[in-house]
């Protein structure tokens, strides 16, 4: 077998291990050998004979490879159905992510309560177990346990898989706690245009943190004797910059004050679990946070993270597509009051239910009801601000919803640079969307959506915007390689067909 081969295999075999929730050394007792020989398989390293992919696959109930099995995995939508009945809304992609980096902070056991199975989650826990951190589905693989080891191994680190997620960086806040020196390789993630790490520096160089970037490597050194003697002040109200930020200041033995914060949905659970670690956090939910920091963490502990606001966004403006009548449950109304104003502007018919509390105690819910509507396109323009302003990952939503709607909308989506122009991939489902420059996009409806085939956009948002294109659209599209649409959102195709959506997963031969 070609290298490249055994590549696929392996991780045909790994991705299917980790959706039955079994760990490495699981599956070895079941087929007989050692968890290094694992190990070995799934990275590609070992030569496998199809008899032991059989009974791997018999092990994990899992056919591994078949015709139609090799490559990477691509939809086929029938459009022009409506959806009805109700969904959940699954917990929040970027609070687990933030969760799991946080995890480092702790010397015991943490259980994740419905953590998102999603393929972001699947390359950080590489990158965890890589270094020596133990990390187990339980539960019925609903919940995820995370136990780190007295010393990480950061020389052993899975760096292909960092290099796939942007979340790696995150490992900078509570890594200059462990240790003196460590490298990180280069953020990955979806193509949105450069970003720069420039934010969290000024932020964590406060700690002591100073980095030096080489060959596509951090290599990061901590001067112990150094901590903030003043509030720091983000220039980058980011999500990310903050938590990394929340990090480094938990396990910093004094107040910590961070002023430009962000108050988005993650950043305050973060909060919250940092909370159940016994770190005192005051001003959750504002711009100006005091973190009360603890030197040792060594606590035991339960979160359950919240539901994704973006996602309860995605599954609203797939109603609103396909104009379908279709409640969603487990809706953080708090994350969302804003996109919803817009929408009922806009003439969205809808209604939503009491509040009520989400698993970790402080977040709210509803569930919401939405209904075909007449839209008209608003009056202003379409464009996000850091929470509580419209959510910057919603924004590509309205550009689907904006092509339903009677008239033109200007959708302006400043933060990154390239994700406007993967949002006129929707021209090629029938969508009249004229980029004026890389940030604005204006758009014309009603739309007549037709079917076609295409690849998916490299961007997570945009590709789950063209989805749902194409399921208004009457026919059969194809949307080829959805590998970033998996490292989002969980099962996102089966669960539209439980509301009535017809979507089949394939392989090419």
């Amino acid at each position: 077998m070609a290298d490249d081969y055994l590549v696929r295999i392996g991780k045909l075999i790994r991705d299917a291990r980790q959706h039955r929730g079994w760990t490495q050394t699981q599956l070895a007792d079941a087929l007989g050998t050692s968890q290094s020989a694992v190990n070995r398989i799934e990275r590609g390293n070992q030569n496998i004979s199809l008899e032991m992919i059989a009974r791997i696959g018999e092990a994990l109930d899992s056919e591994i490879v078949s015709l139609g099995y090799s490559g990477p995995m691509h939809l086929r939508v029938v459009g022009g159905r409506r959806l009805s009945g109700a969904i959940d809304v699954k917990t929040s992609k970027n609070a687990c992510v933030a969760l799991l980096c946080a995890t480092l902070l702790n010397k015991g056991r943490t259980v994740l309560r419905k953590v998102a199975r999603i393929e972001e989650v699947y390359r950080l826990l590489e990158v965890l177990s890589s270094i020596g951190v133990r990390t187990r589905w339980v539960n019925d693989g609903k919940d995820l346990e995370i136990v780190p080891p007295a010393e990480l191994d950061m020389a052993a680190m899975d760096a292909d898989a960092a290099r796939r997620t942007r979340s790696i960086i995150m490992f900078l806040g509570p890594l200059l706690h462990r240790m003196d020196r460590f490298k990180l390789p280069y953020a990955g993630g979806c193509d949105l245009g450069t970003r720069t790490i420039e934010p969290h520096m000024i932020a964590l160089r406060r700690f002591g943190l100073d980095i030096t970037a080489t060959e596509g490597i951090y290599h990061a050194e901590v001067e112990r004797s150094t901590g903030p003697d003043r509030p720091i002040v983000l220039t980058e109200r980011g999500d990310t910059v903050t938590e990394n930020a929340l990090l480094a200041a938990a396990r910093h033995d004094g107040t910590t004050v961070i002023r430009n914060a962000s108050s988005n949905y993650m950043v305050q659970d973060l909060c919250f679990f940092l909370e159940a670690l016994g770190v005192k956090v005051e001003g959750v939910g504002t711009t100006t946070l005091t973190v009360h920091g603890v030197p040792e963490i060594d606590v035991d502990v339960d979160y359950s993270p919240s539901e994704d606001p973006v996602e309860a966004m995605s599954l609203l403006a797939a109603a609103v597509v396909t104009e379908s009548e279709l409640t969603i449950r487990r809706v953080p109304i708090e994350f969302l009051e804003i996109e919803l104003a817009v929408l009922e502007e806009m003439g969205l018919d809808h209604d939503r239910s009491a509040e009520y509390q989400a698993d970790n105690g402080r977040t709210r819910l509803v569930d919401l009801t939405v209904r075909p509507s007449k839209l008209e396109a608003p009056i202003d323009k379409i464009h996000p601000m850091p929470f509580p302003g419209l959510n910057i990952d919603n924004v590509p939503f309205f550009a689907a919803i904006a092509a339903t709607a009677q008239g033109q909308t200007l959708i302006h989506d400043w933060v990154y640079d390239n994700r406007a122009i993967y949002l006129t991939d929707l021209n090629r489902l029938g969508g009249r969307l004229q980029l004026l420059d890389p940030h604005r996009v204006l758009v014309e409806g009603p739309t007549r959506w037709r079917a076609a085939e295409m690849m998916c956009p490299p961007a997570l948002r945009p590709a789950v915007v063209v989805l749902l294109a194409m399921m208004a659209a009457e026919g059969t599209s194809v949307l080829r390689n959805v590998y970033v649409i998996n490292r989002g959102y969980e099962d996102l195709a089966e669960r539209l067909n439980s509301v009535g959506a017809q979507i089949e997963i394939f392989r090419d031969i």
